[in-house]
C-alpha cells in the first residue's frame, strides 16, 4: 500500500465532505488549495481544514496570461503532495500542478464520460433527456475532461428529477464516497486507467452564460420540459413575458412538469418565441410545445422575486409598496446581517430562509435575535408566513409601526359603528375572502334587523354564487399552498392566539351577539362567547395529536409487510351555521375543521351574521394566512346552495332544519359526493319520574325549554311528567315563569330576550294556535308579550298534550313547554312514547333510581342523554344526533374525524 500525501484542490461542501472522509480513513492530507474568501466568508472546505489543522492556501488564480504564477506553484510544491484530488474545482489548474504530484491528479466529473464534457454536464444530462445520470472519476491530462477513466457510477433518471434533485439524490452523496474509493484504489495500486473513447463523445456549451439559458419554444413539449428542469434551480431557464406596452420582461422558469389534465380557465399571456400564448391558471403557467404536449411551470422568478406562476397577475399586489425611512433602511441592513450570520450566504431581496437550508432551530434563533434587535414581539409563525427576506423585512417594519403583531394590527373594512352597551364597536359588513373584506358582486346587500327594536341595524353584503366560488378558490389555493407549510403545532399556536383575541374582545362580541340575535348579554358572555373560546382552545390542543395506527397484517412469506394509516385533512370545507348561537356554532365546527388542517368557507345565518364578520377581523389579527378562513354572508338559497354545489368543497358541515338538511345532503351527493355532517331538528324527550328531586327537576326542566329563549338545538321538545307530581311540577313552573324578567337583552337583570327574527316569531304564534285548536290545555303564555316593541314571545306551557297532536310531534324551537302525563308503573310505555319520534338529538331523565336512569340511557334513541341534569354540554364531549336529527359529531375527539380522511399504506419488504 502506498503512503500517500494528498493535496485537495477545490471548494464547496463536496470538497469538505471528501476531506472529512479521507481523514476518517487515516489518509495524510498535506494541504488544501481553494478559492479566496467571498464577502468576508471563507469556503467551508477552509473552515473544515482549519478545524483539522491542515494547511490552507487560497489563490484567486493559478496562472496569469496562460502562464503559471511562480509564487503559487512554489506554495503548492512545498507541501510535497504525491496525489492531487480534485472533488469540485471551478478554477483552471495548470499542468505544472496537475503533473506536480508523482502519482498524478484524479478529478470528479458529473457525467458518464465521454458524454457531456464541459462545465455544465448535469444540466446537459437532463436537457438531452438521457436515460441515466452518473459521474466519472478520471485521471487529469492536458485535455478538457478527456483523461483516462478510473471509476464510473450511474443511476436511472426519474421523470421528476431536476438539476437539484439528481445532484442531491445521487451525484453528491455517491460522488463523495466514490472519491474516497478512488483514493483507496490508488493507495492499493489497483486504480485502472481506461482510455476514453471518442465514440459518442460530446462537449456541451457552458450554461453559466445567459444567452445559453434562454428556452427555445420552437420544439416539442418534452424538450421544453427537459431544458427547464436542466436549469432548475440554478440559474433557471430564461423566457421573456410580455408586459404593459408590448414590452418584454425577463423571467426564469422553475418546477416544470408535463401534464395531460389541461385546465379550461385562466388568463393568457405572451412569451417571446411561443406561437400560442401561455395560460396562467390556478396551478401555474401552461406552455404548449410544437407536438401539442403541454408543460406546466409552477414557479417563476421576476426580477429578484420568486413567485407562484399562478399569481403572476397578482404579483404587483403581493408585496406591499412601502416607502422606508432612513432609520428603517438602517434596520434593514441590521436584519441582513442577522440573516447572514444564520445562513452563511449572501442575502438578497429574494433570499428564502428555508430554501437556503434553515431549520427549526434557525427559526428560533432568527425570532430571538430580531426581538432583541428591533424590540418587536415576533413569533415563529411570522417566519413561516414571510420566509423571503424582503417580505420578512416588511413584516418587521409593519410590526414596528403598528406597535405589535397582535391585537393592534389595523384591519381595513367598510362597516358601521355599533353604539350599544356603553361601547362603540367597529363592525365589518363586507364579505371576508382571502383575508380581505370586499363588497359582494354588484354591491348587493341585505338588511339586518335588531329583534329588540325591529329597526335596521345595518346593511350586510349578500353573496352571489360568483362570490362563493371566489371564496372557495381562495380556500383551495390556501390549502394547497401556504397552509400546508404550517405545521400542526404552529396551527395550534395560531388557534390559541385567536382564542386569546376572542377573550380580549369578548365583551364586544357578546354585545354584537345580543344586538344582532337577541341573546341575553350575560348568557352571550358566558355561553355564546365563552364556549366559543373554549372550543378554539380545546381543538388547538388537538392539532399535534392527530395520528394514525400501525396494523398487523398477514405477510406473503418470506417477505414482511408494514401497514399503517395516516389521518389527513379532507381539503376545503364548507360550513353553514344557524341563527340561534351564531358565534358558538361557527366555533364548534370551524375549530375542529382548522385543527384537522383544512381550510374553510363559512356562511353564517342570513339574519345574524355580525359576530362572524367581527370574528373574521380577529382572524387577520391572529396571523392566519390568507384564504384559510373565508366568510360569505347572504341567503341560504343562494350562498349556502353555492357552497353545497361547489366541486372544490370536499366536506360540508351543516346545522339547521331537517328539510334543509335533506336538501344539503342531496346537493352533496349530486355535486361531487362530498362528505357531510348534519346536526338537524330535534324533539328531545325529558322524562321526569315521581321519585326525583322535584325542585331540581323544575329548575332544569325550565332550563331545558326556556334556555336561550327556547332557541336551542337540544331543547326539551316534550316533557313526560309522572302523574303523581304532574300538577305540582306545573304549578312551580308557572310560578317561576311569572318571576322571569323579560326585556332588553343588554340589561344585566334580563332573563328572557326577544326571538331571533320576525319569521320565527310569527311561526311560534301559529304553533300555539294549532296546539289550542287540537285540544291541548294552554296553561300560560301562547302569545306575544303585550305592550312591548320587538319580537318578544311569552314563555308558554301546554298540558294534556296527546301523542297524536301537532305540537307533540313537531319542534317549536321556541319557549314553549309541551307536557304529557304518564303512569310511573309503566316504564316500558313511556320509553316507547319518548322514542316515537323521527328525531333523536338529545334526551333527559330525572330520577333517584339508578336502575331507571340506566334503563332509560340504554333504550333511548338519542345522541345525548342527560341524567338529573340538562343542557350540560362541554367542548370535550361529542355532540350530535340520531335518525332525522342528523349524523356526525361536533365537539370532542370524534369531531376531528368529521374533517379527516384515513389513508392506509402497505409496504412489502
Amino acid at each position: 500500500m502506498i503512503d500517500l500525501k494528498i493535496a485537495i484542490i477545490g471548494q464547496s461542501n463536496f470538497a469538505s465532505e471528501v476531506l472529512e472522509l479521507l481523514q476518517e480513513k487515516k489518509y495524510n492530507v498535506v494541504g488544501i488549495f481553494t478559492i479566496p474568501d467571498k464577502n468576508g466568508r471563507e469556503d467551508i472546505v477552509s473552515t473544515t481544514a482549519k478545524q483539522l489543522e491542515i494547511p490552507v492556501f487560497k489563490f484567486p488564480a493559478w496562472r496569469k496570461k496562460g502562464v503559471v504564477i511562480p509564487e503559487v506553484l512554489e506554495k503548492y510544491l512545498c507541501v510535497g503532495a504525491t496525489l492531487n484530488v480534485l472533488p469540485y474545482c471551478s478554477q483552471f489548474i495548470p499542468m505544472e500542478v496537475i503533473n506536480g504530484a508523482a502519482l498524478g491528479s484524479i478529478c470528479y466529473h458529473p457525467s458518464i464520460l465521454p458524454r457531456h464534457r464541459g462545465a455544465s454536464a448535469i444540466s446537459w444530462t437532463l436537457i438531452e433527456g438521457d436515460e441515466n445520470a452518473g459521474f466519472t472519476i478520471f485521471w487529469a491530462d492536458d485535455g478538457l475532461d478527456t483523461g483516462p477513466i478510473l471509476l464510473q457510477k450511474q443511476c436511472p433518471l426519474k421523470s421528476t428529477d431536476t438539476l437539484d434533485t439528481i445532484y442531491k439524490r445521487f451525484l453528491y452523496p455517491e460522488g463523495v464516497k466514490s472519491m474516497a474509493d478512488a483514493v483507496d484504489l490508488v493507495a492499493n495500486k489497483s486504480a485502472p486507467k481506461i482510455k476514453q473513447t471518442e465514440v459518442g463523445a460530446t462537449y456541451d456549451p457552458a450554461m453559466f452564460k445567459e444567452e445559453n439559458q434562454i428556452v427555445n419554444f420552437n420544439q416539442t413539449g418534452k424538450r421544453i420540459f427537459n431544458f427547464i428542469r436542466g436549469l432548475d434551480s440554478v440559474p433557471g431557464a430564461i423566457a421573456f413575458i410580455e408586459s404593459e406596452g408590448q414590452k418584454y420582461d425577463m423571467i426564469r422558469l422553475f418546477g416544470a412538469q408535463i401534464i395531460s389534465d389541461i385546465p379550461s380557465s385562466g388568463k393568457y399571456v405572451n412569451l417571446k418565441g411561443l406561437i400560442k400564448p401561455a395560460l396562467i391558471h390556478e396551478g401555474g403557467m401552461l406552455i404548449e410545445g410544437t407536438d401539442n404536449e403541454f408543460v406546466n411551470v409552477k414557479r417563476i422568478k421576476l426580477g429578484t422575486k420568486v413567485i407562484l406562476a399562478a399569481e403572476y397577475f397578482k404579483q404587483n399586489k403581493n408585496r406591499e409598496n412601502i416607502e422606508f425611512t432612513e432609520d428603517e433602511l438602517i434596520k434593514k441592513e441590521t436584519l441582513r446581517l442577522i440573516w447572514n450570520s444564520i445562513l452563511k450566504t449572501q442575502i438578497d431581496a429574494d433570499t428564502d430562509f428555508f430554501m437556503s437550508g434553515a431549520g427549526s432551530m434557525d427559526v428560533v434563533r432568527l425570532v430571538e435575535e430580531c426581538k432583541e434587535a428591533f424590540e418587536v414581539p415576533l413569533e415563529n409563525e411570522n417566519v413561516f408566513m414571510a420566509p423571503v427576506f424582503d417580505d420578512f423585512f416588511i413584516k418587521i417594519v409593519n410590526c414596528i409601526r403598528e406597535g405589535n403583531m397582535g391585537s393592534d394590527i389595523k384591519v381595513y373594512f367598510d362597516g358601521f359603528t355599533m353604539k350599544a352597551n356603553k361601547k362603540e364597536i367597529a363592525v365589518p359588513t363586507q364579505l371576508f375572502i382571502d383575508n380581505q373584506f370586499i363588497d359582494a358582486e354588484n354591491r348587493k346587500t341585505l338588511d339586518i334587523i335588531n329583534p329588540t327594536t325591529e329597526e335596521v341595524i345595518c346593511k350586510v353584503a349578500c353573496s352571489s354564487k360568483n362570490d362563493v366560488d371566489k371564496a372557495v378558490l381562495a380556500a383551495h389555493n390556501a390549502f394547497n399552498g401556504q397552509w400546508k407549510q404550517v405545521s400542526a403545532r404552529q396551527r395550534g399556536q395560531l388557534m390559541l392566539k385567536l382564542a386569546d383575541l376572542m377573550e380580549q374582545f369578548k365583551e364586544e362580541l357578546a354585545t354584537i351577539e345580543s344586538v344582532d340575535s337577541g341573546a341575553v348579554y350575560t348568557l352571550a358572555l358566558k355561553t355564546h362567547i365563552g364556549m366559543s373560546i373554549d372550543a378554539w382552545k380545546y381543538f388547538a390542543g388537538c392539532c399535534d395529536k392527530i395520528h394514525g395506527q400501525t396494523i398487523p397484517v398477514n405477510p406473503a412469506r418470506p417477505n414482511n409487510v408494514l401497514t399503517f394509516t395516516k389521518k389527513e385533512p379532507v381539503g376545503v370545507c364548507g360550513l353553514i351555521t344557524p341563527w340561534n348561537y351564531p358565534l358558538m356554532m361557527l366555533s364548534w365546527k370551524m375549530a375542529a375543521c382548522i385543527a384537522a388542517g383544512n381550510t374553510c368557507v363559512i356562511k353564517p345565518a342570513q339574519v345574524c351574521p355580525l359576530t362572524a364578520l367581527k370574528f373574521a377581523e380577529l382572524i387577520v389579527k391572529a396571523g392566519f394566512p390568507k384564504g384559510v378562513i373565508n366568510v360569505v354572508t347572504g341567503k341560504g338559497s343562494e350562498a349556502g346552495q353555492a357552497i353545497a354545489d361547489n366541486n372544490l368543497v370536499r366536506k360540508l358541515g351543516f346545522t339547521g332544519s331537517t328539510p334543509i338538511g335533506k336538501q344539503i345532503m342531496s346537493s352533496c351527493a349530486l355535486s361531487n359526493l362530498k362528505k357531510c355532517s348534519l346536526e338537524l331538528g330535534g324533539k328531545s324527550p325529558l322524562v321526569i319520574f315521581g321519585d326525583c328531586d322535584l325542585d331540581k327537576a323544575v329548575k332544569h326542566g325550565m332550563s331545558s325549554v326556556f334556555f336561550n329563549k327556547g332557541e336551542n338545538c337540544i331543547a326539551a321538545g316534550r316533557l313526560f311528567i309522572e302523574d303523581t307530581i304532574h300538577d305540582e311540577f306545573v304549578r312551580k313552573v308557572v310560578k317561576d315563569i311569572k318571576s322571569m324578567t323579560i326585556g332588553d337583552p343588554l340589561n344585566r337583570s334580563t332573563a328572557h330576550g326577544p326571538q331571533n327574527h320576525k319569521a320565527h316569531f310569527e311561526k311560534l304564534i301559529e304553533y300555539c294556535q294549532k296546539g289550542v285548536e287540537e285540544g291541548a290545555t294552554l296553561v300560560y303564555g301562547g302569545k306575544p308579550f303585550p305592550n312591548i316593541k320587538g319580537y318578544f314571545f311569552m314563555p308558554t306551557v301546554f298540558t294534556n298534550v296527546e301523542d297524536s297532536m301537532f305540537i307533540a310531534q313537531e319542534e317549536s324551537f321556541g319557549p314553549i313547554m309541551i307536557i304529557s302525563k304518564f303512569n310511573g308503573s309503566d316504564l316500558e310505555s313511556v320509553m316507547k312514547r319518548a322514542n316515537r319520534s323521527e328525531y333523536g338529538l338529545a334526551s333527559g331523565v330525572f330520577t333517584n333510581d339508578i336502575s331507571k336512569a340506566l334503563t332509560f340511557a340504554q333504550n333511548i334513541e338519542a345522541g345525548t342523554v342527560f341524567v338529573n341534569v340538562y343542557n350540560k354540554t362541554d367542548v370535550a364531549a361529542p355532540f350530535g344526533g340520531f335518525k332525522q336529527s342528523g349524523f356526525g359529531k361536533d365537539l370532542g375527539q370524534e369531531a376531528l374525524n368529521e374533517y379527516l380522511k384515513t389513508k392506509c399504506v402497505t409496504i412489502e419488504f
